[in-house]
């Protein structure tokens, strides 16, 4: 695990991106950003968002085919009700005003996590903007909200537990690939690489089964500061990692 270098080679174009790369990014340090500057923790999420949305177009251009965002954790709730109110009207907005701009990019549009603790009408705004994306063909945007990855665990042996006991799994067959299948957020596929801004080097319960072998990068940003020119820094420092999946070095 390292920091992101001060060094900043350039990725110019999505051709120096490693095909299928997976980016997930905890998007941690808003309340920090806006404490410095004196300003309410509310305002460090709305610049947060609008870090969101430089993050997703440059992922596009950079050829980046599945970006994964922690929007929101299980955990989050315990956070003051006006803060969890702020966010949550943040996320209305993102869904009835940034959804057309997504799929006019062909950007394909999913939600992980536990949806019904979820507000209803914020339930509705994303199963309207996932029919509306599903059939898109550019970046895989994947938004995490009332995710915990301890709950995607639970969640996916209860299914297979559910199935032994119905008589339909032998459970001597169970195995690495079986487990993964039965998770909630099964379709999503590991990430390469996992960045957390703010300086903080945890994974916040995000994505524990997913990341056995991403690579990982702690970044002193905060959020609201994170741009697309981070990002290539992020995926040039990415390109020199010796990835080896517990085998022997190749160099």
């Amino acid at each position: 695990m390292s920091t992101l270098l001060a060094r900043q080679p350039q990725i110019t174009t999505g051709d120096d991106v490693a095909a299928a790369l997976h980016v997930a990014i905890i998007m941690d340090g808003n309340g920090r950003w806006a404490q410095k500057r004196g300003l309410p923790r509310t305002m460090g999420h709305y610049y947060g968002a609008e870090a969101a949305r430089k993050v997703v177009r440059a992922a596009g251009e950079l050829g980046v085919t599945h970006l994964t965002l922690f929007g929101f954790s299980s955990e989050n709730w315990r956070r003051p009700k006006p803060e969890i109110d702020y966010l949550m009207s943040l996320l209305r907005g993102y869904l009835r005003k940034d959804v057309a701009s997504l799929h006019e990019n062909r950007v394909r549009l999913k939600v992980i996590g536990d949806r019904a603790g979820l507000p209803a009408d914020i339930a509705t705004l994303i199963g309207e903007a996932e029919a509306l994306t599903a059939a898109n063909d550019g970046l895989n945007l994947t938004i995490a909200l009332n995710y915990g990855g301890r709950a995607d665990i639970v969640a996916g042996v209860r299914q297979l537990a559910q199935e032994v006991a119905a008589g339909r799994l032998d459970p001597a067959m169970i195995d690495e690939a079986s487990v993964g299948a039965a998770l909630p957020s099964a379709a999503l596929p590991d990430p390469d690489l996992l960045i957390r801004t703010s300086g903080e080097q945890r994974v916040s319960n995000f994505l524990l089964w997913q990341l056995a072998y991403t690579e990982m990068l702690f970044v002193e940003r905060y959020w609201p500061d994170f741009s697309g020119e981070d990002l290539k820094a992020a995926l040039a420092e990415f390109s020199h990692r010796d990835r080896r999946f517990g085998g022997a070095v190749s160099r």
